[in-house]
């Protein structure tokens, strides 16, 4: 696969960064458009390269990375980052939809961006979604996700990164006696308990609250011509993401697909953590080139 190319686009209160790697051959496969949120597209190196066959494009979504608010805006919307995909996709020099893996808060963006434009987008494979509203548990799910955001507005990243460590970890539905627990120590997980002041943050600050707690339109999204795959951890199938995944699926109508490793399956060393990256590839491939 080729360098990535750099480019940047301008939208309102953010200028996006995003990179395109042409295809090592002449392509028959649409572009793959792969996206996170909050992570960028340093987390999609490995994954990136595993598809030279065809243009793949990775971007840092408003307020992450690259492409930091200019607006000063300290809350990001599924529906804004719907906004920046549509104009990404749009930029692009390509001749049809474009072909998505989306995985976490990038999986409810991706969604958003169906219920809007579906004519952009022939496959949606969304990775393990935290559409928290859909849980049985929703309720205390989501007043944790308040919780957290709340802590990192009182005491900083470290304090309110430690309780969202901890929720990622629970297997199986949250419950009244989880909120009852005490918080988690920051510094058993290696991060710092001291607050440096900034409230910036795209997972604790800016994404904490809009995301898990969007509405998605399940009618519109049935109705999509766009072929909508659900994946979910063969680790994680427990865990809130996991769960969350499975609910989705179930308002759509569909079996999730069992993709290898975690959450985080698809990395191979970005951030010091590596899951299971060529399984997790040739699951993904499979189901891209299924009619």
């Amino acid at each position: 696969m080729s360098e990535p190319k750099t480019d940047t686009l301008a939208a309102p209160g953010a200028v996006l960064h995003y990179d395109v790697r042409a295809a090592s051959t002449a392509a028959s496969h649409p572009v793959l458009l792969i996206i996170g949120s909050p992570m960028g597209a340093a987390g999609f190196v490995t994954l990136a390269g595993h598809f030279t066959d065809r243009p793949v494009v990775t971007y840092d979504p408003r307020g992450s990375g690259r492409s930091p608010r200019t607006d000063g805006a300290l809350e990001t919307t599924p529906d804004e980052h719907a906004d920046d995909l549509h104009r990404l996709i749009s930029a692009l020099d390509s001749t049809g939809p474009v072909d998505i893996f989306a995985t976490s808060g990038g999986a409810v963006n991706a969604l958003a961006l169906v219920t809007k434009h579906p004519e952009q987008v022939r496959t949606l494979v969304a990775h393990e979604p935290p559409a928290f509203t859909n849980l049985p548990d929703s309720e205390y799910v989501l007043a944790e996700c308040v919780d957290i955001h709340e802590t990192y507005l009182r005491s900083g990243f470290g304090p309110a990164m430690a309780k969202f460590i901890a929720i990622a970890m629970v297997q199986g539905p949250l419950t009244a006696e989880y909120a009852a627990r005490p918080a988690p120590d920051p510094a058993s997980f290696g991060l710092p308990a001291e607050d440096d002041g900034s409230r910036g943050d795209p997972l604790v600050g800016q994404n904490m609250i809009s995301c898990p707690g969007y509405e998605h339109d399940f009618n519109t999204l049935r109705a999509a011509p766009t072929r909508i795959v659900i994946g979910v951890g063969e680790e994680s199938r427990q865990a809130v993401t996991g769960r969350a995944g499975t609910a989705v699926a179930e308002r759509l109508g569909i079996t999730p697909v069992t993709f290898p490793g975690g959450h985080d399956g698809f990395l191979g060393g970005e951030f010091g953590r590596t899951g299971k990256p060529d399984a997790f590839a040739a699951t993904l491939r499979a189901v891209l080139d299924k009619d």
